[in-house]
């Protein structure tokens, strides 16, 4: 028999008479409440039902604009050097709001159980959402359980939705861009994609790949600390995560977004050399492959090495560097120069090289 999803990489020992959840415990009974109340309130500063939002949060008035996004975990295995689903479902969600410019407030968490799943892996990883909500400074306000049967859902899916408060100015998006603008990536690409494959195939290698899987809040206040959202002339033009289809999907985003040709030089992009080596042992290329803490930044011409600059005095993003910049249009929307010293079209990815990565 395989080993399920979720044992992994599974940072418990779990015996075989270990507690389960049952298809009870999201029947709406004894077994619900009491898994909700015993299990998974007391983890967010709630005490009892008493103290659950019911069927909605009531939320605090908050001037100006919100944003609002939501986001869906499906990553296998469960635990993955660096990180678990817990984790980058609170980190996935919060950087979809930092980069556009908010401030996380709220987030949403519901899960999906598969019958069987040991309550202590569970308990696991509500222990890792509750830790990296109290690190992105973020309330967990409603939520949802449902139990599925045996088989269905790969151990444990997550849909975590955030609300966040517009800090204006906020960047003005891609559709800004004109050439001469400059692009810079925050830190290593492909860590998180080459963690998730390595644990899932237990690949063996040594010491196995981590996952960047990261808060991107503190770099990104660095840089409204630094005034370079300000103004008509104002550095930071756009930001995005680069997580599914990596820097490769962002970079086609944008162009479509500007109508003009983004350009990189591949020389300059930072990689580590684990997953440089895992990536030309499978065949793979880092620019495609997803990250979790990493984001492209587009910054106006002549303010791309400042923005780095600024970067760099974050620990999650001491490896920022300028990659490449923004041209007049050409046949391809995304072109990059390899070792060779050779121009030439980047493509998207036609499918998914990795899928269940978050």
């Amino acid at each position: 028999m395989s080993q399920p999803a979720w044992q992994v990489c599974c940072p418990i020992p779990i015996s075989g008479d270990a507690e389960r959840i049952s298809l009870a415990h999201g029947e709406g009974g004894r077994l619900m409440r009491r898994l909700i109340e015993d299990r998974i309130l007391p983890r967010f500063g709630r005490n009892s039902d008493a103290d659950s939002p019911g069927d909605a949060a009531l939320l605090p008035p908050v001037d100006g604009p919100l944003a609002f996004t939501t986001d869906s975990f499906v990553v296998s295995p469960l635990f993955f050097p660096g990180g678990d689903i817990g984790r980058l479902a609170v980190f996935g969600t919060v950087n979809d709001l930092v980069v556009a410019g908010a401030d996380p407030l709220w987030l949403s968490l519901s899960l999906i159980i598969e019958e069987g799943l040991p309550i202590a892996v569970l308990e696991r990883v509500l222990d890792s959402v509750a830790a990296a909500a109290t690190e992105a400074g973020v309330s967990i306000v409603a939520g949802d359980t449902k139990v599925v049967p045996r088989g269905t859902a790969d151990g444990l899916f997550v849909n975590t939705s955030g609300i966040g408060r517009v800090i204006v100015p906020a960047p003005a998006g891609p559709g800004v861009l004109k050439p001469g603008d400059e692009l810079i990536i925050s830190g290593p690409v492909g860590r998180h994609g080459i963690a998730i494959l390595a644990a899932r195939e237990q690949l063996g290698l040594a010491p196995p790949p981590a996952t960047d899987c990261a808060c991107l809040k503190e770099p990104v206040q660095f840089l409204r600390d630094a005034g370079l959202f300000n103004g008509a002339s104002a550095a930071v033009l756009a930001m995005r995560d680069a997580t599914r289809g990596g820097l490769t999907a962002v970079l086609h985003e944008w162009a479509a977004a500007c109508g003009h040709t983004l350009t990189i030089d591949g020389a300059t992009i930072p990689v580590t050399p684990d997953v440089r080596g895992a990536a030309e042992l499978l065949g793979l290329d880092p620019l495609h492959i997803a990250n979790e803490g990493t984001m492209l930044i587009a910054a106006s011409a002549g303010q791309g090495e400042e923005v780095a600059e600024t970067l760099r005095s974050s620990s999650l993003t001491k490896g920022a560097t300028v990659i490449g910049q923004v041209r007049t249009k050409t046949l391809a929307p995304v072109t990059v120069t390899r070792s060779l010293g050779r121009e030439q079209p980047l493509d998207e990815p036609s499918g998914a090289m990795l899928p269940r990565i978050c």
